[in-house]
């Protein structure tokens, strides 16, 4: 576990899970055992989305690639490179072409082993500042390594006419649970204010879109993504890929409280 403070902030994160935000001991973050999802966050890579209905396949310029849905990112474990008072830093990496046990197996899921061909490793920081906590991911891997990311926290809801607000539209908790599990599209922003009886921040860099994902009245996740899975036929995800040329990528968030 660590923990991070700064002034009237404090963090908790778990082997690389953000499981507590407070600002003047009010929490942000969903907290596991309420209703609705089990995680408080989680990262969604090599890709995003579901895959059964293109048989766990995913379409790449090399090798073979089965992923469950949202990638084999989050089977792996973080490993904590460095941590202090105010910040801390932590890392999987992956070599091509290592197995890895599928947990949704046999429950959740037809395939009991998930694989990619391609090396990468895969960094999460998180800076607490003043007014707003930074998470940033820094990927390196395989030259022109196809990928997709997507950042899943999820946040405690307090108000029944809890809202989502872009630059252009705003979005009820209502609309958000009806989308179900496909989530709700915001397209092209990299801004979003989430409206309860706190409100919260959002500010990200080198995403681009995000998803708004909710089953329960009491959280919600706001998503910031590269790519909307649900855009294409799962048969055709690859069409959402970036393409890694670069040593290294960075993006970022930040979560400022009101």
């Amino acid at each position: 576990m660590v923990s991070l403070k700064n002034g009237s902030h404090s963090v908790l994160i778990n082997q690389g899970e953000l499981i507590s935000y407070k600002e003047n001991d009010y929490e942000f973050i969903h907290q596991k055992g309420s209703p609705g999802w089990g995680h408080s966050d989680t990262e969604m890579f090599p890709i995003i989305g579901p895959t059964e209905g293109a048989g766990y396949r995913v379409q790449v310029p090399k090798g073979n690639a089965i992923q469950d849905q949202h990638g084999l990112l989050r089977e792996l474990v973080y490993t904590r490179d460095t941590a202090d008072e105010k910040s801390a830093s932590f890392s999987k990496e992956y070599k091509a072409g290592t197995v890895v046990e599928n947990s949704k197996y046999p429950k959740k899921s037809r395939v009991p082993r998930l694989i990619w061909p391609f090396n990468f490793r895969f960094e999460k920081r998180f800076e607490l500042l003043e007014d707003r906590l930074e998470i940033s991911f820094i990927i390196r891997g395989d030259k022109d390594m196809p990928y997709m990311l997507g950042y899943h926290p999820a946040f405690q809801l307090r108000s029944a006419s809890a809202r989502v607000v872009s630059d252009n539209d705003s979005y009820s908790l209502e609309e958000v649970m009806s989308a179900g599990n496909k989530a709700l599209q915001v397209a092209n922003t990299d801004r979003l204010t989430l409206m309860d009886e706190r409100e919260m921040e959002f500010a990200t860099n080198g995403f681009g879109h995000f998803m708004l994902w909710s089953p329960v009245a009491n959280m919600i996740c706001v998503e910031p993504v590269t790519f909307y899975p649900y855009a294409v036929e799962q048969q055709f995800l690859h069409e959402g890929f970036m393409h890694l040329n670069e040593p290294r990528v960075e993006f970022s968030i930040a979560l400022t409280p009101k």
